[in-house]
């Protein structure tokens, strides 16, 4: 059974009042330029955004206590709020067909991979861990799961957590991510591995 991803666009927690919320709309068509209207009409602090207007819907929803989206359909939508989650999901495809080109796909050049391997800290940068993938699947790729558990986004940086289960071992993976050119990547990745032990 899937599990529900928590996607976050912010969550800075500022107003101590629903009249002291900020807010963010995304989608300035006909309806949502009316809902910015009205409550522009009352005082109410409001951030727009347009995909035809250029920028990028994470400047909007930055400071936003509350994002109302007023996109054309649920495809628009789907668009504007999984941008994010681009890169986390080539790097689940790197795991998955052991091909490093989607790590490097996922990951700015500069990014490092650090943790704890066999009780030693490392610290990879991008060609040392692209170097540990044989370009082929595991074995036991079948049995193998993948799950993005949560994704907190802020303006033009992103954090998220994985759980990868790759046999006996248990991964949880943290990612820094930011937003260049218009295009997320994961600029830093960190984990922490636990491996369990089956008493006969």
């Amino acid at each position: 059974m899937a599990a529900m991803l928590d996607l976050r666009l912010s969550h800075p927690g500022g107003a101590r009042t629903v009249g002291a919320m900020r807010i963010a709309a995304l989608g300035l068509g006909r309806m949502g330029t009316a809902m910015v209207t009205r409550l522009a009409e009352r005082d109410r602090e409001v951030a727009g955004w347009t995909r035809s207007g250029g920028g990028h819907p994470g400047d909007a929803v930055a400071e936003a206590d509350v994002v109302l989206l007023a996109l054309f359909d649920g495809e628009a939508c789907h668009q504007v709020i999984e941008a994010v989650l681009e890169p986390l999901r080539a790097y689940i495809r790197g795991h998955a067909t052991g091909d490093p080109a989607h790590f490097r796909d996922a990951f700015l050049p500069t990014a490092h991979i650090e943790g704890l391997r066999d009780g030693v800290f490392v610290s990879w940068d991008l060609d040392e861990y692209c170097g540990l993938f044989p370009g082929r699947p595991a074995a036991d790729e079948p049995a193998r799961t993948r799950r993005i558990d949560a994704v907190d986004v802020h303006g033009t940086i992103a954090t998220a957590s994985m759980t990868l289960r790759h046999g006996a071992d248990t991964f949880t993976d943290t990612f820094l991510l930011i937003r260049i050119d218009k295009r997320w990547r994961i600029a830093n990745k960190t984990y922490h591995r636990e491996t369990s032990t089956v008493v006969a």
